[in-house]
């Protein structure tokens, strides 16, 4: 398809910004099967065999780590493989796999759609709005204020734009960056290396994160079983949460606002939500946080920032706003690096 020193770099990059497009154009593809959505058969598929509430928590801990670290690790060879299979065999058909895999693995089309449909059901009554915002939180939202309800959904645009946007882009071209880097220690690699890094560890962060949003949860059945897909979602994604707070306040031109980040962000009960949020907290001038009902249990998240203002579809755009410029920037910052390091390999 290239030269072959130039498709190690090139490939790559063809391949997401095609992936990117369909996401832009049509976001989650409802009526086609879903590969998070096939995530999720799995994870509950075998964790209804292994999770067993007969068993003492040491058992229920063991056979939880033994998931995660299987359905983790093995997309990520098992992508990997596929995407090599192909590539060597027919390039083209490697390559729309490839696409496919990536356009999969990108939200943040439905992400922002999910986020404005919050917004205009609430305006239209506090009902619809409570049922449109229960698609996207994983708390009960039967009691939740109109005010509530909108922090609830810029919450979550500000948490997804991490885990469905940056965190997957991150890793990706982590992959190609670690290929490139590969290709220089054996310069016989194959040029698909860096694509199928790339995708391999794009889609093993998306099962990270499947897992941790249905097993990862402090209550009876899970506090155990989900213990290790809890702290695994933790170490993933800790630099991505990092960089999108970072690229957040450059949509804004706000850096100043980073000791307003690390204050609040680090009050968070999670070690990585706690920053994306922050940094929208702090370009709206708002306040999230408070309390929270998880299945019938109230959770108190420490509030993050001090104006407790009302909120209305203005806030909503300009979250939006800078949610798309922190995705294109992170695009833009990682394709440069990508670049730099395949000349810096191709020179030596």
């Amino acid at each position: 398809m290239f030269d072959a020193d130039i498709s190690y770099f090139t490939v790559p990059i063809v391949c997401f910004a095609f992936a990117w497009i369909l996401d832009r154009i049509f976001g989650d593809p409802i009526s086609l099967p879903h590969l998070v959505v096939g995530y999720g058969k799995l994870i509950s598929f075998w964790e209804k065999r292994a999770n067993r509430t007969s068993s003492e928590a040491h058992v229920k801990r063991i056979h939880g780590a033994l998931m995660g670290f299987v359905l983790t690790y093995g997309v990520l060879l098992v992508t990997i493989a596929i995407i090599y299979s192909a590539y060597s065999t027919i390039p083209i058909l490697g390559v729309a796999i490839s696409i496919i895999l990536i356009f999969y693995c990108l939200a943040g089309t439905s992400l922002i759609r999910e986020v404005k449909q919050v917004f205009k059901a609430v305006d239209l009554s506090v009902d619809a709005g409570r049922a449109q915002v229960a698609r996207i939180v994983g708390r009960d939202t039967s009691q939740l204020s109109p005010q509530e309800i909108r922090i609830a959904a810029l919450e979550t645009l500000a948490e997804n734009l991490n885990d469905g946007v940056i965190a997957p882009i991150f890793y990706f071209f982590g992959g190609v960056l670690l290929g490139l880097l590969l290709h220089l220690v054996y310069p016989l690699a194959t040029e698909v290396l860096p694509l199928s890094l790339g995708v391999g560890l794009m889609t093993a962060f998306k099962m990270v994160n499947t897992l941790d949003s249905m097993v990862a949860y402090k209550n009876d059945r899970y506090i155990d079983y989900g213990r290790y897909s809890a702290i695994q979602d933790d170490i993933w994604g800790y630099i991505p949460a990092r960089i999108t707070a970072i690229m957040l306040l450059l949509s804004a031109k706000a850096l100043g606002n980073w000791s307003f980040v690390k204050r609040f962000g680090r009050a968070h009960l999670s070690p990585n939500s706690g920053y994306p949020e922050a940094a929208m907290a702090s370009l709206l001038n708002c306040r999230f946080g408070g309390p929270h009902n998880y299945f019938g249990k109230e959770v108190y998240k420490p509030y993050i920032g001090i104006n407790e203002r009302l909120v209305d579809t203005k806030d909503c755009n300009k979250s939006i706003h800078f949610a798309q410029r922190a995705e294109f920037l992170s695009i833009l910052t990682f394709i440069v690096i990508a670049f730099i390091v395949w000349l810096s390999v191709m020179s030596l």
